[in-house]
């Protein structure tokens, strides 16, 4: 051990192809959900749940179009073209792990192809054999809030069980292709997220006539099965394949000690936490099935569905942590946060960000002791980072000092859940270069290490600079945690 953190421990940065690649049409890609999500401008939205909502008018327009001006995510901050670039700019930053995607619809365009695109195969082998190179262990998100839309426009998303056959086709290809390559796979970006925003997450329309929650979960436990097949799979190619799912944990404390506080959130809790049973333990928990019979719920199983769960379930577990929030049985007595997607109870003990998001470092801590108690498996947190607004200085520099102190804080919360006992695989903070906003499409809420020279509007020569934050990450991965002090 080296001041807290374990010998071979996977510092890193993570970022997802729909955010930052950009060539949305080029080497054979084709049109991914994530591609006809418009600009906050163009949507003139209220709150951003207005943004996480397609229409299928919405794509008819947007396919007709062909340009980037109001899709942000077509441009991304130019990553595709810029890979060698920036490869070199993550060797140098020292980091061990990138945690990043593959897009789906390089592989296939449309997602039905009975061959894949063999320009979008050979692009990732060359950066995944660069990364090697280097000394950077590549963990790869299989499906990153992004699928081919023809799959949702003509099958009608992951409600529609046909799809899991072409996830299936589409992760054996890329298992095959990049053996030995990669060895750290996840099967779905925050998958819970799919019941928070079912476009961005499952590819689910809205219907009116149909509600969306009883069609969330089921298009949920397609993604359970695709992810248990993906889990078996890998094993069989490669033995020293491993395998995570991927949770959006969203933590949540009682407003007060009172009982009733104290029950609904850990009612709150265990909703999140049953994506992870099943991915993890192989088994729906019974205060889902609960939740199905008193909402109405049915959801469509076919013989075998749950022994593939039992029998295939992942190796690690891995999680996303930006916040805490705050339940109460009555939430309408309190003040709430502006928190974008995880918008929450006002904790008062606690600051906010820019977009409304608890700064909880203590809660990291808590999350990681919660999960290891519960599961027993490896952890590895592969998102955690500030989106803030920076600024570049006369002197070209951009002083994130907000960024540092950020981090610091959430990794002295690490290093003691380590002393707890705490399994942890690693470390890849969200995100390693500017990218364009998953909830928000917007490039000036800035996460990266990594200034890209662009505005929300595309504008601007998407030049590299390292930011303050890049030479403390740098000095901090070196020393294996050391300059933490």
């Amino acid at each position: 051990m080296t001041a807290g953190f374990p010998d071979g421990f996977l510092w890193g940065v993570a970022h997802a192809a729909n955010q930052c690649e950009g060539s949305y049409d080029a080497d054979g890609k084709g049109l991914s959900q994530a591609d006809v999500i418009p600009s906050p401008q163009a949507m003139d939205y209220v709150n951003i749940g207005d943004l996480m909502k397609v229409s299928r008018e919405q794509i008819a327009t947007a396919v007709a179009y062909h340009g980037t001006e109001g899709y942000p995510k077509r441009r991304g901050t130019d990553a595709y073209a810029r890979w060698e670039e920036d490869a070199a700019l993550f060797a140098e930053l020292g980091i061990k792990a990138l945690r990043m995607s593959i897009a789906w619809t390089r592989i296939f365009p449309n997602g039905v192809e009975a061959e894949p695109n063999e320009a979008g195969l050979a692009h990732y082998e060359r950066m995944f054999t660069r990364l090697r190179e280097s000394g950077i262990e590549p963990v790869v998100t299989i499906s990153h809030y992004e699928m081919p839309l023809h799959l949702v426009t003509e099958l009608g998303g992951w409600e529609n069980r046909e799809v899991i056959g072409h996830y299936v086709r589409y992760a054996e290809t890329i298992l095959r292709r990049y053996r030995g390559l990669v060895r750290h796979w996840l099967t779905f970006n925050e998958i819970n997220t799919t019941l928070i925003e079912p476009y961005t997450s499952a590819g689910l329309l809205e219907d009116p006539e149909r509600p969306m929650e009883p069609r969330s979960y089921q298009a949920l436990h397609h993604q359970y099965l695709a992810s248990s097949h993906a889990t078996r799979i890998a094993h069989e190619v490669d033995p020293a394949n491993r395998v995570g799912c991927m949770l959006a944990r969203m933590t949540h404390y009682p407003a007060t000690s009172d009982p009733d506080d104290v029950l609904e959130a850990q009612r709150l809790n265990e909703m999140n936490l049953q994506h992870t049973d099943v991915q993890v333990r192989g088994a729906y928990p019974g205060i889902v099935r609960r939740y199905w019979r008193e909402h109405g719920i049915e959801i469509a199983m076919e013989p075998g569905d749950e022994e593939l769960l039992a029998e295939h379930a992942v190796d690690f577990l891995s999680f996303s942590y930006y916040m805490t929030l705050v339940a109460a049985a009555d939430p309408s007595t309190y003040g709430q946060t502006g928190g974008n997607l995880f918008s929450t109870i006002k904790n008062p003990n606690l600051p906010v960000t820019e977009w409304g998001w608890h700064l909880d470092p203590v809660g990291l801590r808590v999350t990681l002791n919660d999960l290891w108690n519960r599961y027993q498996v490896p952890l590895f947190i592969v998102e955690n980072g500030l989106g803030a607004t920076d600024q570049v200085l006369p002197d070209g520099s951009i002083q994130d000092d907000h960024r540092i102190d950020y981090m610091q804080r959430h990794l002295e919360a690490v290093r003691e859940a380590i002393a707890d006992g705490v399994d942890l695989l690693g470390y890849t903070c969200w995100g390693g270069i500017d990218i364009v906003s998953a909830s928000t499409s917007q490039v000036t809420k800035r996460y990266g290490l990594i200034y890209v020279d662009a505005d929300d509007a595309g504008h601007g020569t998407y030049d590299r600079t390292r930011k303050k934050s890049f030479g403390w990450y740098q000095e901090l991965i070196a020393s294996n945690g050391a300059s933490l002090g």
